[in-house]
């Protein structure tokens, strides 16, 4: 039975240990480096919900939700003015930041039940409505533009598409 659970001091060490497989490893920041950033969000007053994935008590994944609710003072202000990223304009958002399985457990179906239950999280509005749930992906990683999709995230390209460190972006109206 998978299920996510608010990342605690009972959880942690399990969350840290988790490993992607070798040729994943340039797709994303490592656990350590993603509760970093959750708790220095968390210091500035935003919203983040880091959680461990669950399947039964065994922790098998993590995922990390953040809150985009003011874009001002970022240097991308720019592109937020593009027709391709009408979407920003209906902030705030949610923000599936950090999202993995451990290289033991993926392909069972853990992480599309995992992302489902996030959406479900998401959907609850915890920091308030909004329209959209938003990801970003190594543009060179076709397993996992292929996987959000056929979850209904939708890549936001075209002219001028914006890649965030290297990333596409991808949306899924909530």
């Amino acid at each position: 039975m998978i299920h996510l659970e608010k990342v605690t001091r009972d959880n942690v060490d399990d969350v840290i240990e988790l490993r992607v497989a070798r040729e994943q490893k340039d797709f994303l920041a490592s656990n350590v480096e993603s509760l970093a950033d959750a708790y220095l969000a968390l210091s500035e007053g935003r919203p983040v919900y880091p959680f461990a994935i669950l399947n039964g008590k065994k922790v098998v994944g993590f995922i990390m939700i953040d809150y985009a609710h003011d874009w001002s003072g970022y240097e991308h202000e720019a592109w937020l003015k593009s027709d391709e990223y009408k979407f920003y304009e209906d902030k705030p958002y949610y923000y599936i930041w950090r999202f993995m399985i451990d290289k033991r457990f993926q392909g069972r179906g853990y992480g599309r039940e995992a992302l489902k239950q996030a959406i479900d999280f998401v959907k609850t509005f915890p920091c308030g409505e909004a329209k959209y749930c938003v990801l970003s992906y190594s543009p060179t990683n076709e397993v996992a533009k292929k996987f959000y999709e056929s979850v209904g995230f939708v890549e936001i390209n075209g002219p001028g598409y914006y890649e965030e460190n290297d990333e596409r972006s991808a949306v899924l109206k909530l």
